[in-house]
């Protein structure tokens, strides 16, 4: 079936009213459930539903009066109907995959909406790249809103993206139709110290009449995030403990917890409400980050929803979590998030609330899944070359790029080392003594090499320095041209000769994921687009993030998700150590700090 755009609430209320007053039939009556109603949080056993041109038309005990001769009739026996579900925050590019190929594997689930930051491709393609993720997103078969994203580069002056991102941008995207708000506002010392160019970004979305998104990835709560929220962030994802939540709450923030491939900050943070009794509507789930091979062997938010309940939350508070208030945090509680008349006609039938199999998602109005199966199809868009060709390295790399030089004479030095931080965003600032070998760092035990490759521009340039926590052993390396959030290119390897195999590798290929041993390909993941994504479907994808998740496993890596870890070591602006094109990274202090503290 053809995508047919919705009609309004205001089009449609004429026909919704009939049928309603049972005066006109209803497309869709579904009977003999049990509704949950997140507007009373309560169950209401027996109630039944009619929906009319995607949007419910009728909730009520008796629907009888609305069938007509037409009327496609769903006998639900006695199992629930819930309201399909809603990612408050979420990156479409870290699955790997373009919006209609993510559409395609979340809807299974029962993800029925969706606000997404596509910053990712704004530091590689920059304004016209969102512009691409925002139209495929309006055509798909469920509601995917696009937040304008803010920060391209994410931190200035350490970092060189793609593109930039700048206040004219903003105030041109407020005026899409599809954008719901500001992506999430990473340069929270801009806005601390007053930058004229982050408040007029801020300015342009409030003035718009929409919501912007804040990312304040800081343990510090005194003044600097009090000034942070007199900025104007409406809500906040980076939490990772309990007293971030409840922070974040007090200032009128919303609460976001996310759940994804590697971030596990709900168990922590939801404590503020089974605990502590704050207030839960103020409290909202997402997913921030989730590959493709965890949308199609685990979940998407319906993995959220099952993991806020394992922790101890009650299930229709979960469902709260996850609907109605992400709905009412944007301005959407009279279009979408609950089954109640006039909204988008978004649903989920199940027969357990706890454990939440998705039997059925219906989507504005008619079903788009059925027993874990897609029934609808997801539209692409037709993507210009230039958008498949981006990545640039300039030159052919070899084992010298990676070498990392040593003062003269030296037998050793004391170096900093990224730490990274098992299923956490933040990292650690390490000091480990290196041996020294005819000049040069020889990283041994946990400790191995880390670089990044400037791949925008054709520089040529590689920056070097050490991590430590992926476990690696043998002669071994990956590499990865999803590298949030400028998006270079991130190698990681214990022997040089395979880091620049690698690096190669993914030029020859225009983008993806790589991992190599011994002068061997063992895994390969392709993502032509913006070197971030792929068009194929999603199963396809999720096998070879498989394959590349069991090659890293070969090589010695036990983290959970470590894929995730990797991509993120060049976000700087979450603490505490990063790598850049301009250099390595004090996250807590924004400055550039030398990779050698001591020689010996």
């Amino acid at each position: 079936m053809e995508h047919q755009p919705l009609k309004s609430w205001a089009d449609s209320a004429a026909t919704l009213v009939a049928v309603a007053a049972g005066r006109a039939p209803a497309d869709t009556v579904l009977r003999g459930g049990k509704v949950v109603n997140v507007h009373t949080r309560e169950v209401l056993e027996g109630w039944q539903v009619a929906i009319a041109e995607g949007r419910f038309a009728y909730v009520g005990p008796d629907a009888s009066h609305c069938i007509g001769p037409e009327t496609e009739v769903i006998e639900l026996g006695g199992r629930y109907l819930i309201p399909g579900l809603c990612d408050g925050h979420m990156h479409i590019e870290s699955g790997m995959l373009t919006p209609a190929e993510f559409a395609s594997a979340v809807i299974p689930h029962g993800t029925t909406t969706m606000f997404t930051d596509p910053h990712e491709i704004a530091n590689v393609l920059g304004l016209r790249g969102v512009k691409l993720m925002h139209d495929e997103a309006l055509i798909q078969p469920i509601s995917i809103y696009t937040q304008m994203p803010s920060c391209a580069p994410s931190a200035p002056g350490l970092e060189t993206t793609g593109y930039e991102i700048g206040p004219d941008d903003v105030a041109e995207a407020m005026t899409w139709p599809g954008i719901i708000g500001l992506g999430e506002m990473m340069n929270f010392p801009g806005v601390v110290h007053g930058s004229q160019q982050m408040l007029a970004e801020i300015a342009a979305t409030q003035n718009a009449g929409k919501t912007v998104g804040g990312h304040y990835a800081s343990p510090d709560l005194g003044p600097d995030f009090h000034a942070y929220a007199a900025g104007g962030p409406a809500d906040d994802h980076e939490g990772t403990c309990e007293a971030d939540a409840i922070a974040r709450v007090r200032q009128g923030m919303r609460s976001m917890m996310r759940l994804g491939s590697a971030w596990y900050d709900v168990e922590t943070q939801i404590t503020a409400v089974t605990e502590k009794g704050l207030d839960s509507r103020n409290f909202i789930l997402c997913t921030d980050d989730c590959h493709s091979g965890t949308l199609v062997n685990d979940g998407h938010m319906n993995r959220v929803v099952r993991h806020a309940i394992e922790c101890g939350c009650d299930p229709l508070v979960a469902l709260q979590m996850a609907t109605i208030n992400t709905a009412t945090h944007f301005g959407l509680e009279r279009e979408l998030g609950s089954i109640a008349p006039g909204r988008r006609a978004d649903l989920i039938v199940t027969s357990d609330l706890r454990e939440l199999p998705i039997e059925r998602v219906i989507a504005h109005g008619r079903t788009v899944a059925e027993g874990g199966e897609i029934t609808v199809t997801c539209p692409h868009l037709d993507w210009p070359e230039d958008a498949r060709q981006t990545v640039h390295l300039g030159r052919e790399l070899s084992a010298t790029d990676f070498e990392i030089k040593a003062p003269d004479g030296v037998e050793a030095v004391t170096a900093k080392v990224i730490g990274v931080v098992e299923n956490q965003a933040p990292t650690e600032t390490l000091k480990r003594k290196v041996a020294v070998k005819q000049g040069l760092l020889e990283p041994e035990g946990p400790v191995c090499q880390i670089a990044l490759v400037e791949r925008h521009r054709g520089t040529g340039d590689v920056v070097n320095a050490l991590v430590e926590g992926f476990g690696y052993e043998g002669n071994m390396a990956m590499a990865s041209t999803v590298a949030h959030d400028s998006h270079h290119m991130i190698v990681v390897g214990t022997d040089r000769v395979q880091m620049a195999l690698a690096a190669n590798r993914l030029a020859e290929i225009g983008g993806g994921v790589t991992v190599w041993k011994d002068g061997e390909e063992l895994a390969l993941v392709e993502l032509p687009i913006a070197g971030l994504m792929s068009d194929r479907p999603a199963k396809e994808v999720a096998a070879k993030a498989d394959g590349m998740v069991a090659a890293m496993q070969a090589c010695g890596c036990t983290l959970n998700n470590a894929y995730m870890q990797h991509s993120l070591l060049a976000l700087v602006v979450i603490p505490s150590l990063r790598i850049s094109d301009l250099g390595l990274v004090d996250v807590t202090k924004f400055e550039l700090t030398e990779l050698i503290e001591e020689t010996q």
